[in-house]
């Protein structure tokens, strides 16, 4: 019993469960969990093999790291189905909208991030590398789905593709700096003047600039400022490398499991991701 587990790690009596719903991509069931005392605490519970593989390497940074741009840490266990305790934050503010002063709380979080010194298996962002960086790649294998969105034409994609090939193969992502990798609002919370990060499954070792880069399109579908206002000297690789992550799934059917909407998502990123390579390679408009 899901109770019972949750009683013996934090050590007390466990008056009620309820299923939670939000805004994140993960299929991993999420649970409110009222103590006798009155406090509550949030439980991520694995549905399967790749969400208790997800878990696992949330638990590597909740079990090393301690900051204010993590929620606290109230417990782990790797039995079927393996189970993750976590400080409630119910009451934080989950943008959009962004109150005055948030994106600041958030770009200070990440600052933050990169400053600590990541934890002991927490894996170089090398390892995502191919995942990453051959989005284009498997759009000139067919370039169907992608040209199917009408984001440009046949010919311009013709013309692009070798520069933005080059230019996500030797994006420099790699680096020294512990990354969330993962930030979008549905990971922030935002509790007074801070910025908290949430779903660490991604987390990996790399450029802190790449972090910014990857936040940069879903916080300007938001509302945001453009790309190149949060990221000013932005390695053009990267906007590059992104465009090609997301140009060769949106036409893709989702992953099994995967939350309803990740294609839509995805697809608005795309859209405001792809100008920007545009732009920072000074490659010919879309057309």
């Amino acid at each position: 019993m899901i109770e019972q587990r949750v009683a013996s790690l934090v050590d007390a009596e466990v008056s009620g469960v309820r299923e939670v719903r939000g805004r994140g991509y993960t299929p991993a069931r999420r649970l409110l969990v009222s103590l006798a005392d009155g406090t509550t605490v949030f439980a991520k519970v694995a549905v399967n093999e790749s969400t208790a593989e997800w878990l696992a390497a949330e638990h590597v940074v909740y079990s090393q790291v301690e900051g204010p741009f993590l929620p606290r840490f109230l417990g782990y266990d790797d039995a079927k189905p393996a189970l993750l305790l976590l400080e409630d934050l119910s009451d934080a503010h989950w943008p959009p909208p962004w109150p005055e002063g948030s994106i600041a709380a958030v770009l200070g979080s990440l600052e933050k991030v990169a400053a600590t010194g990541p934890p002991h298996r927490v894996p170089p962002v090398e390892i995502y590398r191919e995942e990453i960086l051959e989005g284009w790649a498997l759009v000139a294998q067919d370039t169907g789905p992608f040209l199917s969105f009408e984001l440009c034409s046949r010919e311009w994609l013709v013309d692009a593709l070798p520069i933005l090939l080059e230019a996500a193969r030797t994006a420099p992502i790699e680096g020294e700096s512990l990354l969330h990798f993962d930030v979008r609002s549905d990971n922030i919370a935002l509790v007074s003047d801070r910025a908290v990060l949430v779903d660490w499954n991604w987390a990996c070792i790399g450029n802190p600039m790449l972090e910014l880069a990857t936040w940069a399109p879903s916080l300007h579908v938001e509302g945001g400022p453009p790309p190149e206002e949060l990221v000013p000297g932005c390695p053009p690789g990267f906007p590059a490398l992104l465009a090609g992550f997301w140009a060769a799934r949106i036409g893709l059917p989702p992953p099994e499991g995967a939350a309803p909407g990740l294609r839509d998502l995805q697809l608005a990123q795309l859209r405001v991701v792809l100008p920007w390579a545009v732009r920072a390679l000074d490659l010919t408009p879309l057309g």
